[in-house]
């Protein structure tokens, strides 16, 4: 009766058109994704170096400052008076070496005519050396009294960006000590740096990669990173691994990395979050089919291939990672297959199909 085969194929029935191409053989790199934080090469607490009031904070607010600009003036009057007093006590102490000296030269001349005794004469040495021993305090001292004076102008050690004041004029700064009053922070800007902490196993993949001679050690080697921003497309900004730590924290199984970063337009600001991308394997020579011209059996991934008699296989294949809309064929397929591409629901294995030629677009 009509119907009883209606799931059969007539005879004479025209095959299932299908569209087919040869697997993409290309050189590939596999990029492992991470997310990271970036902070700054070099973050410096501006405190002051001897106490007093502030007199003037002269930098601009969120600014770029050079290493070396002023950026605090303590009140310097009482300094300066120091520095008058150790000058003035210098003056004195070279006063008493010229003494000492006469002195101690005209004892050596009245201990050969003997008209002192020995004892006079040591006398006489011993004061011209104390006197030189007071000298070099002297000047000692009024170098001191110099560097504190100089540490009244609070400079930028680095060149960057300088925060805000914490402290504003005529307020009382401690200075000179660990706990001395903060006066304002800089970061540097150009180059920064990004932290990313990699998991136990992907530390593991690195290290059996290196031994094989298929990756170079990042701890030996600059290994090449992508970055992105939140609100950018693609991968723009490229840096290399500078740093790889030496133990695996054991709170969070994870090894800290840190890649450096050019920064010449300052958009990469220090705290902010980004996504990072680390070489994970390559290059390597590979073959690529489109992501959508792989089937799904259970557990197993397949592709279908056309044979020369135009018959479809099917083939279990080993994935790898997704390269754009296409994906790595790790095994199962060779290059020279007719993969079906297109027409994956007209494809059966065992049955036989026009295929018609097609490419793969990258």
């Amino acid at each position: 009766m009509p119907g009883c085969k209606g799931g059969a194929e007539a005879p004479g029935a025209k095959p299932p058109q299908v569209t087919v191409a040869r697997p993409l053989s290309r050189q590939v790199t596999d990029w492992d994704e991470y997310t990271g934080r970036l902070a700054a090469t070099e973050s410096v607490e501006i405190r002051a170096r001897v106490s007093g009031y502030l007199a003037e904070v002269p930098f601009e607010e969120g600014a770029m400052v050079r290493k070396g600009e002023l950026l605090a003036v303590i009140d310097p009057r009482p300094y300066q008076a120091v520095v008058a007093a150790a000058r003035a006590t210098l003056t004195g102490a070279q006063a008493r070496v010229e003494l000492a000296g006469l002195n101690a030269a005209r004892a050596t001349q009245l201990l050969a005519a003997r008209m002192i005794s020995q004892r006079d004469f040591d006398a006489a040495s011993e004061e011209r050396k104390a006197a030189a021993a007071a000298l070099a305090a002297a000047e000692a001292g009024l170098r001191s009294a110099e560097l504190d004076l100089g540490f009244c102008e609070v400079r930028s050690p680095i060149a960057g960006r300088v925060g805000r004041r914490m402290v504003t004029t005529g307020n009382y700064v401690a200075g000179g000590s660990k706990d001395a009053t903060v006066l304002t922070s800089v970061v540097s800007l150009d180059p920064i740096h990004v932290y990313v902490n990699a998991d136990e196993g992907a530390y593991l993949r690195y290290q059996r990669l290196a031994q094989a001679g298929n990756r170079p050690s990042s701890r030996d080697t600059p290994t090449e990173v992508r970055l992105a921003l939140a609100d950018e497309q693609g991968f723009p900004h490229r840096g290399h691994v500078d740093f790889v730590d030496n133990q695996v924290d054991a709170s969070t199984g994870t090894v800290q990395g840190r890649a450096v970063f050019p920064n010449p337009d300052g958009v990469l600001t220090p705290g902010m979050f980004a996504r990072v991308q680390v070489v994970g394997e390559g290059p390597y020579p590979a073959l690529l089919v489109p992501d959508s011209a792989i089937a799904t059996d259970q557990a197993r991934r397949i592709v279908y291939v056309v044979g020369a008699d135009n018959v479809v296989q099917q083939r279990v294949v080993e994935l790898g990672r997704q390269q754009g809309p296409l994906r790595v064929v790790r095994s199962g397929i060779d290059a020279n297959d007719r993969i079906v591409i297109n027409g994956l629901q007209r494809a059966r294995p065992g049955q036989a199909v026009e295929p018609v030629d097609g490419t793969i677009a990258e």
